[in-house]
């Protein structure tokens, strides 16, 4: 103990007031969660954590192309090389880079339960599994590498990680980050990828432009939970000077509803169909019930939660005597239906925490670009001048070959031989080590051709990179292109109304679905900024038939005001509502579409109808085009894909919007092999599921996601959707619903429905469910497909009798039972052909 003391008294304390070492410890402490922790960068708009994970990911290959890796693999990475923090914590940071209701454009994919909007938690780390979404891997990490960003030591020295990850979008905008630090937080708010992507370019061409320019093209955030912003101002506030208050509100319209057992009555209903952003939709529907059962809230008689995969959909009753507007007013005053987003745009700028403009944000991220791009091409410089060095050094050993193989053979070693080449050669030691190292076939003549090719080629990717650093203004154009890319790749409709915006959901017009079953979008009052809005709410619509275009079962195409005409001389197999100004889109078996102007079409009263085929540009006449099916384009395309598969099984989604403003020379959608062709082409959008058909009685019921059916380019040939056996084609492609019915009829007239949730959910490539069992060996499944209640078959045999057959006639049965007759066919007849009439 005395040895002790005089340890302590032999001059090593240094004297220190209490209130100084608790100040610098404390700011210490401070920053190191301020930037360790809490605050996301400017420039990659990730936290230390996201990052580790991200780039943790990477490494372990972990890519859109592969397979899924369980989330406890990942975590333990996540730990023992980058985050020494705990398991929990790492776990929910990439839990919420999955959830897609959080995070507007999600950096990873999962499979298994990542919890939901309802607040219920994740699954354990051990069941889930994950891997790097296409926008993850493609805008963030595709560039990674010392040469674009700066590496650092881990926590103990034993690996490098990045400083900030090469992006190559400016993720903080999109995804948004919250985060609470020490006497500051963020809060930002995440907003559409095309309408950033146009301010980023507006940016570029103008980098002196005004705010407000900038507020027309990215007007506000954009929930990934839909909802709507009240007004403007407090956007405008927050743009302007990184703070502000933004109102939300929930989607809400009326519905009148059928209820009772036996004595059917009207109520009316509101409708909920999306919340504000982080409103908890469990904890709303409970606190709404607590507000109804104190009586704070009266005029509810019943609160159903009726939500499912496809979407929210929570039903309010409401009594007798109950006024949906008012009533609406009190939800939005006493309940979460409305809500503030209170933003603030407070990121790490070099290392310290600033609030910012969005302009700044903006501005940051392009400097941040512009570095990266120079170190990238300045890497890749020096790699194609080395590479250029050394075939030179190839090339000139070839063009002195004798003088090669002389000092080959007369020298000593290796060593000898490279000192005789730099002297009399005039070469480099690395043009020395390349000759050295060349193997024989070099010395033929088509070696030295394609030495002469790689030379040529060097030279012209040198002089781009060589202008590419030298000039700034074209440095930004290969910027632009690349932001342009990225936008058709992974850019999606706003989802978040604005108050002078309506954004109905549409619906496309297809065989299948009928203007009279679309919804149409509610009418919004226009808001003024700073005042209460006025809660107008309208009774659904049903839409009348005004003018159609038609096409009936022999193939004739017609158009008229007048919809009994269409119907009176033959039933229609398509028929939609339509505008002079609309394109009637044709998709023929050789992969391609052509626009058929409706202006263009006959009038009903004449006599002469002619055939869809006849309507096609005369040049896909020539080329013998075959028109495979037709539709009207929806009004918001970017909401779906067209769904193509060909009659060898290969499938792809193609982004609809490719099909906007076509000319009549026509658009490929698909790359066809030999002997191939397109056999069908159906609108679909995420959350989908399709059923195909194939004529031995299997059925492959796939979900449309980017594993299973990727969004692909016009020029792909698309991925091996199911595999054919010898004789077996592909009968149907039609997409549906879980809930759905799906109807099946073979050749001799066999049929029967069963429910689409009997299907087992499948993979790319599989062999599917075998749904239809044959009374005769030599019957096929001519057709599936789904029906509305006003919907009848028509049926055509092989002597060209056509006939209608009742919906009713199809029973409800297993997958393993043949169904029933539902037509009488005679000796020897079988079915060829089926539509769906009256639609």
């Amino acid at each position: 103990m005395a040895q002790q003391l005089d340890l302590l008294q032999s001059g090593n304390i240094i004297p220190t007031a209490l209130h100084v070492e608790m100040e610098q410890s404390y700011l210490e402490y401070a920053m190191s969660v301020i930037v360790g922790r809490a605050l996301p960068d400017v420039r990659d708009g990730l936290k230390p954590v996201h990052r580790r994970i991200l780039y943790a990911m990477y490494e372990l290959g972990l890519s859109p192309d592969r397979p899924y890796r369980k989330c406890a693999r990942v975590v333990g990475d996540v730990l023992g090389k980058y985050h020494p923090h705990g398991d929990q914590s790492v776990y929910d940071a990439l839990v919420r880079l999955v959830q897609d209701f959080s995070t507007r454009y999600p950096l990873l994919a999962g499979h298994g339960n990542f919890g939901s909007i309802d607040n219920d938690p994740p699954a354990a780390m051990r069941y889930t599994e994950t891997r790097l979404s296409p926008i993850g891997f493609e805008a963030m990490l595709d560039q990674i590498g010392e040469e674009t960003v700066d590496f650092t030591d881990n926590f103990d020295g034993s690996q490098q990680e990045p400083v900030v990850l090469p992006v190559q979008l400016p993720i903080l905008l999109l995804n948004g980050s919250s985060g609470i630090a020490v006497g500051m937080a963020t809060n930002m708010p995440p907003h559409n990828l095309g309408e950033v992507v146009d301010g980023l370019i507006a940016l570029i061409d103008h980098p002196e432009i005004a705010e407000e320019k900038l507020w027309d093209m990215i007007p506000a955030p954009d929930f990934p939970t839909g909802g709507e912003i009240v007004d403007l101002e407090g956007v405008r506030e927050t743009y302007r000077t990184g703070r502000g208050i933004i109102p939300m509100r929930g989607i809400v319209h009326l519905e009148v509803l059928q209820v009772g057992k036996k004595r059917k009555r009207d109520v009316n209903a509101l409708v909920v169909t999306e919340l504000p952003y982080q409103v908890n939709k469990a904890g709303w529907i409970e606190k709404l019930a607590d507000l109804v059962n104190d009586g704070k809230i009266v005029g509810i008689s019943d609160i159903r939660d009726e939500s499912d995969r496809q979407g929210m959909r929570v039903v309010i009753e409401l009594k007798r005597d109950a006024e949906p507007e008012k009533l609406l007013k009190v939800l939005y005053k006493k309940t979460a239906l409305q809500s503030n987003f209170g933003a603030i745009l407070l990121s790490l700028v070099d290392n310290q925490p600033r609030q910012l403009s969005l302009k700044e944000i903006l501005q940051a991220f392009l400097k941040f670009r512009e570095e990266t791009l120079t170190r990238q091409y300045r890497h890749e410089l020096t790699q194609k001048e080395t590479r250029q060095h050394s075939v030179d050094g190839l090339l000139l050993a070839l063009n002195n070959l004798d003088v090669v193989i002389e000092i080959l053979r007369h020298a000593a070693d290796g060593t000898t031989a490279k000192r005789q080449f730099q002297s009399e050669l005039g070469l480099s030691e690395d043009q020395a080590d390349a000759i050295l190292g060349m193997p024989m076939r070099r010395l033929t003549g088509l070696e030295r051709q394609k030495l002469e090719q790689e030379s040529q080629e060097l030279a012209g990717e040198i002089a781009k990179l060589h202008q590419l650093l030298g000039d700034r203004h074209e440095l930004f154009k290969a910027l632009k292109r690349e932001l342009r890319s990225l936008k058709r790749k992974f850019a999606d409709p706003r989802r978040t109304r604005l108050p002078d915006l309506k954004m109905a959901k549409p619906q496309p017009v297809s065989p299948h679905t009928t203007p009279e079953t679309q919804p149409e979008a509610l009418p919004k009052k226009q808001r003024q900024p700073r005042k209460e809005a006025e809660a107008t709410l309208t009774l659904l619509p049903q839409l009348t038939a005004t003018s159609h275009v038609a096409i009936t079962a022999s193939g004739e195409v017609y158009w008229g005001n007048d919809d009994a005409g269409l119907l009176a001389e033959e039933p229609s197999i398509f028929k939609a509502q339509l505008g002079k100004k609309d394109n009637l889109i044709v998709c023929t078996d050789q992969g391609k579409a052509f626009p058929v102007a409706i202006a263009d079409l006959p009038y009903q009263e004449q006599r002469d109808k002619p055939q869809l085929v006849d309507l096609l540009p005369d040049h896909a006449l020539r080329d013998n085009h075959r028109p495979i099916t037709q539709f009207l384009l929806p009004d918001n395309l970017g909401t779906y894909d067209l769904l193509l598969l060909t009659a060898q099984g290969r499938i792809k989604r193609l982004p609809a919007i490719e099909l906007e403003g076509f000319t009549s020379r026509g658009l490929s959608l698909i790359k066809l092999k030999d002997k191939d062709s397109l056999k069908f082409a159906c609108f679909v959008q995420p959350g989908d599921r399709v059923a195909i058909a194939v004529s031995s009685g299997r059925v492959l019921y796939l979900p449309v996601n980017d594993q299973e059916i990727p969004v692909m380019g016009r020029t792909s040939q698309g991925n091996q959707g199911l595999r054919l056996r010898f004789s077996e084609k592909i009968v149907a492609c039609i997409p549906c619903q879980r809930e759905s019915e799906i109807y099946l009829l073979s050749e001799e007239g066999y049929g029967k429905r069963l429910a689409a949730h009997s299907l087992r959910l499948g993979k790319q490539g599989d062999m599917g469910n075998h749904v239809m069992r044959f009374e005769s060996k030599t019957d096929l499944l001519l057709s599936l497909f789904v029906a509305g209640e006003q919907d009848a078959l028509l049926v055509k045999d092989s002597q060209g009798k056509l006939e209608s057959v009742a919906l009713t006639k199809f029973p409800l049965a297993e997958k393993d039972s043949p169904g029933q007759k539902v037509l009488k066919l005679a000796g020897g007849d079988r079915l060829t052909i089926c539509h769906l009439s009256g639609i």
